[in-house]
């Protein structure tokens, strides 16, 4: 029983005993008689170790626990745990107070700029001796400037709120990291007047800051009077800043401003590089001063082994923007030599002047040029492009060198070329390749023959389509919805009824559905080629199964009933359509006017006139045609005259 007493006393000493960090040395001065108290004198701890400069030297092992206390506990999350509670306390048991050194270090060490502000705050609770200078501001500014925090703008507003209260000023460091945080124009403004208020002197590096944030805000004549200024003073820019300041410039086309500190940089012994004279040559080449260019890119080999791609492909455009086509061949030629393996845009510059100059037929030597570095993907491109521009032939030539370089395709270089020739009218040149697609290990697909069969059916070479038809259904791929549509459209425009009909019948046992198109097109083949009624009954089936018609279906229907005398079943459909809210156009109208002119209504001609005009339609030249004649044929009921060539017609009765 005793034993257990002696141990939960124990407990009870260990659980409110305080462990101190700090180790305190101390001097028996005497005892009691018992030896049961004594007396000691504490000597204090001696001062922290300087530095050198006489600078606290920071503690190491108390920045790595106190950011250990708040990252594990912030990472962790815990409810009933508060990291700020618990450094605290640490801190408060381990030092009689931090210097502004170690509360850099802590602040730098911490990953979150949220814990870095909450710490930045607490320091002054936990040892109230203890006021932030310059140093750990500036440490809080530079966390805030690289956070990706929404409200960082307004957190770096309220620190130097703050500095400006607690009447702390910063340094040319705070001024630089200010600088570059803000990109607008105005807050650059404030950071000047910062240097000025704090009484403080720009230095190089702050020069170069505040230049590139100029540059980044887009205003290069601050940029450029900045420059002068530190011409001034004798501050001078490193390699990347003059570039910078270069390209700025040239893009916003100072021209004379770019010379002079081109001149500037050689003279102030800062050695132009690769980069600088592309600058240079480019902006040459856009203003037209080739020749220029030229002694730059010259210039520019004598100090520089091997240019890169930039620097070639910016002086083939300067010399293509001054139509120098064979010195544009002739540097892409050393080009090459140099074993600088030219890109798509390269090829495309030249293909583009030749193009422009009318020398198409050079194209091949520079493609001899380049063998060695054409890839797929470039061949592409020029047939792509080679198609856009028109030039089927010089493409599909190109196509068929790509063809026998290559032992694989590229699919859309294929698609490109399917494309130019059916739009070409090279039917049976499109139809071959079509053929052959699988010999390059590319697999045709159903959008490949869609693209011929549409130009087969514009062409009317329906024997061909049909051919091709049974081949896709016997090989593949299957057909889709816009396959049929095409089928029977055309199929319609030869009066080919029976093949249209089974082409929809076709459709209607696939996967597939027939869609507004289609009834539209099967509805206009019937009509135009004699079955009228089948295509009426083909508009009621159209309906029955939840398909709206539109104006092109209303249209057709009008027309065949129109032009088979059946003029009151176009009005009866004209009617339906504006109860069904299906607004009709200016080809629906030309179609019903032409029909009641046809017929000799000519008072319901003039009626329907008058609605197409409130309808705030434009009547074209078949209006003014069937105008015409109601004027001057047998039934003339109206007189039309012309009142301005902007404003139209106007049609009024006869008297």
């Amino acid at each position: 029983m005793r034993h257990n007493q002696n141990r939960h006393l124990r407990l009870l000493r260990s659980a409110h005993s305080r462990y101190y960090a700090t180790k305190y040395t101390a001097k028996i001065t005497s005892t009691s008689p018992g030896g049961r108290s004594l007396s000691a004198e504490v000597s204090l701890p001696p001062p922290l170790p300087n530095d050198p400069r006489g600078y606290p030297i920071p503690r190491h092992h108390l920045i790595c626990k106190a950011t250990q206390i708040l990252t594990q506990s912030h990472r962790i999350k815990s409810p009933s745990s508060d990291p700020f509670h618990d450094l605290s306390q640490y801190l408060s048991s381990i030092s009689p107070s931090l210097t502004h050194a170690e509360v850099s270090l802590i602040l730098k060490s911490l990953n979150s700029p949220t814990l870095a502000v909450k710490f930045f705050r607490l320091c002054p609770t936990i040892f109230p001796n203890f006021r932030h200078d310059a140093f750990t501001y500036s440490r809080l500014l530079l966390i805030l400037s690289k956070s990706l925090l929404p409200d960082r703008s307004h957190l770096v507003h309220s620190v130097l709120a703050e500095m400006k209260s607690s009447n702390i000023r910063g340094t040319i460091s705070t001024v630089n990291i200010l600088i570059g945080f803000f990109g607008a124009t105005e807050d650059l403004d404030m950071c000047i007047d910062l240097v000025e208020k704090w009484d403080l002197k720009m230095n190089a590096y702050t020069y170069k800051c505040l230049l590139q944030a100029f540059l980044r805000s887009h205003d290069s004549g601050k940029a450029f009077s900045l420059y002068l200024e530190m011409r001034r003073k004798g501050y001078k820019l490193d390699i990347f800043a003059y570039n910078m300041l270069l390209d700025a410039l040239a893009k916003d086309e100072k021209v004379d401003q770019v010379y002079r500190i081109f001149e500037d940089m050689k003279r102030k012994h800062c050695e132009p590089d690769e980069y600088t004279y592309t600058i240079m040559i480019r902006m040459s080449g856009k203003i037209g001063r080739c020749d220029e260019s030229i002694a730059m890119f010259d210039e520019m080999i004598t100090k520089v082994d091997a240019p890169n791609l930039i620097a070639y492909n910016t002086m083939i455009q300067a010399l293509a923007n001054g139509h120098m086509v064979d010195k544009v061949i002739h540097l892409f030629s050393k080009m090459v030599e140099k074993d600088c393996r030219p890109n798509e845009f390269t090829h495309s510059v030249i293909l583009n002047v030749l193009v422009a100059e009318g020398q198409l037929s050079k194209l091949d030597e520079v493609i001899e040029l380049s063998k060695k570095y054409m890839t797929k993907s470039i061949y592409a491109y020029l047939v792509r492009t080679l198609s856009k521009l028109g030039h089927a032939s010089e493409a599909h030539r190109l196509f068929c060198n790509m063809w026998s370089y290559h032992d694989k395709g590229d699919k859309d270089a294929y698609m490109s070329m399917l494309e130019s020739l059916c739009s070409a009218g090279k039917t049976t040149e499109a139809m071959d390749l079509l053929s052959k697609i699988h010999e390059k290990g590319i697999a045709t697909d159903t959008m490949m023959y869609n693209v011929v069969f549409s130009a087969l059916g514009k062409l009317k070479q329906i024997p061909h389509q049909h051919d091709l038809y049974e081949k896709m259904k016997e090989r593949g791929p299957s057909p889709d919805l816009f396959t049929y549509n095409i089928l029977i459209s055309s199929f319609g425009r030869i009066g080919k009824v029976a093949d249209a009909v089974k082409i929809f019948e076709e459709l209607e046992s696939s996967d597939h559905k027939p869609d507004i198109i289609s009834y539209n097109s099967l509805i206009n083949c019937l009509g135009k080629n004699g079955n009228l009624d089948e295509a009426h009954m083909r508009f009621k089936e159209m309906r029955e199964k939840g398909l709206n018609p539109d104006v092109v279906t209303y249209s057709t229907l009008i027309e065949c009933f129109g032009k088979t005398g059946k003029v009151e079943m176009a009005c009866r459909l004209f009617d339906e359509m504006l109860a069904e809210g299906c607004y009709p156009n200016i080809v629906t109208y030309n179609i019903l006017l032409d029909c009641l002119e046809r017929s000799g209504r000519t008072a319901e001609a003039v009626d329907l006139y008058a609605k197409l005009k409130q309808q705030g339609l434009t009547p074209d030249s078949i209006t003014y045609a069937v105008l015409e004649r109601l004027q001057s044929g047998p039934y003339k009921k109206l007189r039309v005259r012309r009142k301005h060539p902007i404003t139209g017609w106007v049609v009024s009765p006869l008297r």
